[in-house]
């Protein structure tokens, strides 16, 4: 029996093929092997096909999408890029910037004076003391997965979510402050509201602060976190602002330029082998 060669396959089984392979494969090994399988690799339809089948869409996606290979490197990597973020590694991962007061300290949910999370599956958090208590993580986006021109060039928002609370019988002030910084930590944007002061004999509701970072400067290569507070009644102990269920995390949606070149893409793929490696940083960078 003569070999037939696989490109005499019709092209959609070639296209069920690829599909089937996982992606950074595909670009790596399989794109570079001749003008055939390159054009068949990006062709809108096998990413698409691909976010079907890993559940990143259904069958009746309608919603406009600029770049679907770059659409499913983004819904691939999306994940909270925060580690530890409800205490149930005590204070892992976690810098400790202040330490005032009794220090941080980890309580369990609902706590004394307190109420009950929002979702039943957040068990834990953080509480702070009298004096100032802050703490941080600094996200290195390279090292997430996160390769450079996917930031600077199609620039995807990025969610910044947190949550604290008081006790019902102490007051407190929260604050919070995320910085998209460069390789070389300049600030290239922020956020940093002004601190919130919740008074004496509340209703101990836990509050969500989010904020969008969307159609920020190229060169955001690291993003910094922290945040903390302390109680307005300088009581011994832990009756500063609680905080809990913090994350960032990179959305699907593009505010750079969609329809820019992809072809440094491939390049790339080869440096992500080891992208989620843990972050070789340092995190004593001060904010």
């Amino acid at each position: 029996m003569a070999l037939v060669s696989i490109n005499e396959l019709p092209e959609n089984i070639l296209l069920e093929l690829f599909t089937h392979v996982p992606a950074r494969q595909l670009l790596l090994h399989c794109r570079p092997v001749c003008s055939l399988w390159r054009d068949l690799i990006d062709v809108v339809t096998l990413w698409k096909r691909k976010c079907v089948l890993e559940g990143f869409i259904t069958e009746h996606w309608d919603q406009p999408v600029d770049n679907w290979k770059i659409f499913y490197f983004l819904c691939s990597l999306r994940r909270n890029l925060l580690r530890n973020p409800c205490a149930e590694e005590d204070m892992g991962s976690w810098r400790i910037d202040s330490n005032g007061g009794d220090h941080w300290k980890v309580e369990s949910l609902p706590g004394d004076h307190g109420t009950d999370f929002p979702d039943p599956k957040v068990k834990k958090y953080f509480v702070t003391s009298y004096s100032t208590c802050l703490k941080s993580q600094l996200v290195d986006l390279k090292a997430e997965g996160y390769w450079e021109e996917l930031m600077d060039t199609f620039r995807p928002n990025i969610v910044v979510k947190d949550w604290f609370a008081a006790r019902a019988d102490c007051g407190c002030t929260y604050q919070i402050r995320v910085q998209l910084v460069s390789a070389d930590y300049i600030v290239l944007a922020s956020f940093e509201p002004p601190p919130v002061t919740i008074q004496q004999w509340n209703d101990a509701t836990w509050t969500e602060v989010s904020h969008t970072f969307s159609d920020y400067p190229p060169g955001v290569r690291h993003i910094l976190f922290q945040h903390g507070g302390k109680d307005t009644q300088f009581w011994a102990g832990w009756y500063g602002p609680r905080v809990t269920n913090s994350s960032i995390i990179i959305g699907h949606e593009m505010t750079g330029n969609p329809a820019a070149s992809t072809a440094q893409l491939e390049q790339r793929q080869g440096q992500e082998e080891a992208a989620h490696r843990p972050s070789a940083l340092p995190l004593h960078r001060p904010f």
